[in-house]
């Protein structure tokens, strides 16, 4: 047998989009064959979408699955294709990749192992496939159909699947796959964006592929699908060890193909030639589905088809985290704008650290968008969103979708106005100036009339912090509302982490798209940004005004010079304390021994003192991390408590293990100086208390 061409595509689906669905897929299916693809491999759940959450239990959605596949089977006349879907069995719903060959559904394979940590539920809506059963399933219409733990033999050239999460775990299918002489595994893959993440699905697709002695497809997601989670697509096709092809990640395109000649004779030589190939005799022979099909070949004689792979050269660069961080951050603004059929973004743009970030990342994400699909491909993507019109100049379309706004009180100052109005016109956003101060002292007037008493910085720091902030709000969504745009909060993860947010103030929006960055690192990006750019990007030299700023709420009189690290701690230390007690799950005094040794620069008492102070706003704060609007799930540090991290909101507060921390930390030797409360420790006075983060 000679060269068989085969691909995998990545689609940009929605949660029961079904029209859009179905036509990716079938924009898909159309183009493999204009490619001249012999098999084509589809992602996970690709015809409902992977983030249907409840709605998989619905009936009506099972019979739509069906419907949207019978509509394929008769447009994969000449080429086979494998598409995802759930159906239900025995009242029990399954996660299933569907084969189709030359216009016939030749069987359902079952997902055996299911995603159930981290921001995966799986278990909630399906059950796992036992190995090695078959079934007959009896569709909504139609005839019964193969389902099962399925291998296909289709005209001497054997598939089998893998279904994401089925070869993540060491007890992977292939293993048992290869022993059935399978020239192709299949895996149709809902792999969502983390960091770091990519590596290792290039090592279990490169190594599967080697171990098995197979061709290995890999297909993924793409894009903001449903709200939270971002897909970075990057189809994989790798043969015997050696990378065939791989895909671009983070494309702004609805859909991509990544393809490859595979000369299927050498993989079953590979297999031939190792001592550890142990091939299954006398297996069931229910299992193997047999079909005949004419598979198109490479001419025999002809030079071997060259094999194409698409990888940017940033991903092997010095900065993969910054790229990364932009691309999928960008890409999930994009997709969540269009998606949730918005006219623009608003952004209280403060003068400060995250607000610039969320304004950058704006203006990035439609600068990258432009440079893949173009200017009429944005064009055409973003004018299906009804009402919104862009401009015919490109170069103003940041203005026409990025509104930001500063708003004064008497407690702002002129380094954060002036930062913001040079940010926003380097970005080229519509900018606006509010001035609060009378409607600020006109609550504030109001409420000492009511209280008989007159509030001050010394007894009612926190009330007063607040309602400066909360002010902030109704101006922001006004605008929003006016123009039907998304207004974009701009909360990191280390300020829910402590709290340190006002509720219905700084934290008011739809979307929240730095709520799973942490400051120290956000901060770096800033610097990064300024003198650097993602490829085909350029610097943004106008952040050197918020970089040279330590960040501050300012929400107390300026000489107060209030800033947040003062507030908090160090936010190194911070993100640090962070990880070791929320994704270590570490105790208050297992934390400080550990970061003793690594900040050494403060003592051992000051140590323990924040890290007290991290387990009190923690433990306090869940009811406010239960009120954030939806962001972007980046990594394993995530405090999402809808889709990562859960945490009682009424809890002990860690009494007992804080005392513990105490004791131990009254053992330290350390100088006399420093053995009393510091700013932002237990016990600190009302004036000296970390503002916002005090709220309950």
């Amino acid at each position: 047998m000679n060269s068989l061409h085969v691909a995998v595509g990545v689609l940009n689906q929605t949660p029961l989009a079904w029209s859009h669905n179905l036509a990716n897929v079938q924009g898909a299916i159309a183009e493999a064959r204009a490619q001249g693809i012999s098999l084509l491999c589809l992602p996970e759940l690709c015809l409902t979408g992977y983030g249907c959450e409840d709605a998989f239990h619905s009936a009506d959605v099972q019979r739509r699955a069906w419907q949207s596949l019978q509509e394929l089977i008769p447009i994969t006349r000449g080429l086979i294709a494998a598409v995802g879907l759930p159906v239900r069995h025995q009242n029990a719903v399954f996660n299933v990749a569907a084969l189709i060959a030359d216009g016939q559904l030749l069987g359902l394979v079952g997902k055996q192992f299911l995603a159930g940590d981290g921001i995966h539920y799986e278990p909630r809506w399906f059950k796992p496939w036992p190995a090695g059963v078959r079934v007959d399933f009896q569709p909504p219409v139609g005839p019964p159909v193969p389902l099962g733990d399925l291998i296909f033999d289709v005209s001497g050239v054997r598939l089998g699947f893998e279904i994401c999460e089925d070869a993540w775990v060491a007890t992977r299918p292939g293993a048992t796959l290869s022993g059935h002489a399978v020239d192709f595994l299949l895996n149709p893959s809902a792999s969502h964006f983390a960091f770091g993440k990519n590596a290792i699905r290039h090592r279990f697709v490169l190594e599967g592929s080697r171990a098995f002695g197979v061709t290995y497809l890999y297909a993924n997601l793409l894009g903001n699908e449903s709200g939270r989670i971002l897909f970075d697509g990057g189809g994989l096709i790798a043969s015997g060890g050696r990378w065939m092809a791989q895909g671009p990640r983070f494309s702004f395109a609805d859909r991509q193909l990544t393809s490859a000649w595979i000369d299927v004779e050498s993989t079953r030589l590979s297999q031939s030639r190792s001592a550890s190939f142990r091939p299954v005799l006398g297996a069931p022979s229910d299992r193997i589905i047999s079909a005949q099909f004419t598979w198109p070949t490479a001419a025999a004689g002809a030079p071997p088809r060259p094999n194409a792979s698409t990888v940017a050269t940033w991903e092997s660069g010095p900065h993969l985290k910054e790229e990364e961080f932009t691309r999928a951050v960008g890409l999930g603004l994009f997709d969540y704008l269009r998606k949730s059929a918005a006219k623009g973004y608003v952004v209280s743009l403060s003068g400060g650290a995250d607000s610039a970030a969320v304004s950058c990342l704006c203006a990035d994400a439609l600068a990258l968008a432009v440079n893949e699909l173009g200017v009429e491909g944005v064009r055409q993507r973003l004018t299906r969103v009804p009402g919104l019109t862009l401009p015919a100049a490109p170069e103003v379309w940041v203005g026409a979708l990025l509104t930001t706004v500063y708003q004064a009180t008497e407690n702002s100052g002129p380094v954060t106005r002036h930062a913001a109005q040079q940010l926003a016109r380097a970005l080229g956003a519509r900018h606006y100036e509010l001035d609060l101060t009378e409607l600020h002292q006109a609550y504030r007037n109001q409420l000492e009339a009511t209280l008989g008493r007159p509030l001050s910085w010394a007894t009612d720091d926190v009330a007063l912090q607040n309602l400066q902030a909360r002010l902030r709000s109704p101006g922001a969504w006004l605008l929003a509302n006016v123009q039907g745009a998304l207004l974009l909060t701009t909360s990191n993860r280390s300020e829910a982490a402590v709290g340190y947010a006002t509720m219905d103030g700084d934290t008011s929006g739809g979307l929240s798209p730095l709520s799973g960055i942490d400051k120290h690192f956000l901060r770096h990006w800033l610097r990064w940004r300024e003198l650097h750019a993602p490829e085909g990007l350029r610097p943004q030299p106008a952040l050197a005004a918020i970089n040279r700023q330590a960040p501050t709420a300012e929400l107390r009189p300026s000489s107060a010079q209030q800033t947040d690290e003062d507030d908090l701690m160090p936010y190194d230390l911070l993100d640090t304390v962070e990880r070791f007690a929320i994704r270590d799950q570490r105790s208050p005094l297992e934390v400080w021994q550990l970061v003793v040794p690594t900040f050494p620069q403060h003592s051992p008492v000051r140590l323990a003192l924040w890290v007290e102070r991290f387990f009190r706003l923690w433990s306090r704060n869940q009811w406010k991390r239960e009120r954030y609007a939806p962001g972007f799930h980046l990594d394993d540090e995530n405090l999402d408590p809808k889709t990562w991290c859960r945490w009682p909101i009424l809890s002990g507060g860690f009494e007992a293990e804080l005392n513990e921390l105490r004791n131990a930390a009254a053992r330290a030797e350390t100088p006399a100086a420093e053995s009393g409360p510091i700013p932002g420790s237990a016990g600190v006075s009302p004036a000296g208390s970390a503002g916002r983060g005090e709220e309950t």
